[in-house]
């Protein structure tokens, strides 16, 4: 491949004003816009201080109520603690500058806080299952006027915390997994309220260990949605929102652009995805006007906000191998 028949066009989402320029065949242009994330690192202060002692609380008044499905939502509540400590973490470390070895800082792990957020639900779902089952066959007695009345608290605690991270839950996969944590529990506290009432006016106890399979349920449906694009950007899999057929039909339109090879799109993060491409053109090579305009494309019609494409000339003797292949 020859140097001079390559063209590159970054943005990222931050702003720097360093331009390179070298002309031959081709040029080289550079340009990068660095914003930093939204921080949330209060509202994951206040999420992680108010549902540690709440889980505290609620599991010591489960063992005195002798509910299982209050002590199921407890021991679910502490899972999700731990993770929104993880994500939290991962939170903080996507705002550190990338340095010399780990040129694209620590964006990705958000996605491993993602992962480890999803296993942590499913293995407490697990379980919840185990010790509901168990219940289900040795059915004891329930003090159903603890159980309503923690559980309305948890309700409160729960879904005001969920509420912190709202905004972030549609953009940024580990903020919603965090998201998706508080707002679980606080359906499940909604589903041990009902489960309460019910005992009160039945007098059914097996009520009870049944929440708790119904909590299990309601986390796992919850989850798999989680798990699955957490997995997939691990696997650096094209992230589920993006279009990828109309980002090659859209760089295939380009003026001039005969064909497109070696099209890549992926993950840095659970917020921030990453293109590079080949285009073989005929004539002459795209201008920094025209990358500015393909990454303005990109990044507002596509959500992709880190592109890198390279040109190679369409009668080039130097054409990349790749071309063939890809």
């Amino acid at each position: 491949m020859n140097k001079h028949d390559t063209q590159h066009s970054h943005d990222d989402g931050h702003d720097h004003s360093d331009h390179d320029h070298s002309h031959d065949h081709g040029s080289s242009g550079h340009s990068h816009a660095h914003h930093a994330p939204q921080s949330f690192n209060m509202a994951f202060a206040i999420a992680v201080t108010l549902n540690l002692c709440f889980t505290v609380f609620e599991a010591t008044y489960a063992l005195i109520a002798n509910s299982m499905g209050l002590l199921a939502d407890a021991a679910h509540n502490f899972g999700d603690v731990f993770g929104l400590v993880l994500a939290w973490g991962a939170n903080w470390l996507l705002t550190i500058p990338a340095r010399k070895r780990y040129s694209y800082g620590y964006k990705r792990t958000t996605i491993l806080a993602a992962v480890t957020n999803a296993i942590i639900l499913v293995a407490s779902s697990a379980i919840i299952a185990f010790e509901s089952i168990q219940k289900l066959f040795n059915i004891t007695a329930v003090n159903e006027y603890l159980v309503i009345v923690i559980a309305l608290v948890g309700i409160g605690v729960n879904g005001g915390t969920a509420m912190l991270f709202l905004k972030g839950a549609h953009e940024d996969l580990n903020i919603k997994g965090a998201f998706l944590h508080l707002m679980s529990d606080a359906l499940v506290a909604i589903g041990v309220v009902f489960g309460g009432i019910a005992i009160y006016y039945t007098g059914q106890m097996w009520i009870d260990p049944l929440v708790g399979l119904f909590i299990v349920a309601t986390i796992l449906w919850g989850t798999w949605g989680l798990l699955r694009d957490s997995l997939r950007l691990i696997l650096d899999a094209i992230p589920h929102h993006i279009d990828a057929n109309g980002v090659t039909r859209f760089l295939e339109n380009l003026p001039d652009v005969k064909a497109v090879h070696d099209l890549h799109i992926w993950g840095l993060s659970t917020k921030e995805v990453a293109l590079t491409a080949h285009l073989v053109m005929a004539g002459d090579h795209q201008s920094d006007v025209d990358y500015k305009k393909i990454n303005t494309v990109l990044k507002e019609k596509f959500k992709i906000n880190h592109v890198t494409i390279q040109v190679e000339m369409e009668n080039s003797d130097f054409l990349c191998i790749r071309c063939e292949t890809c």
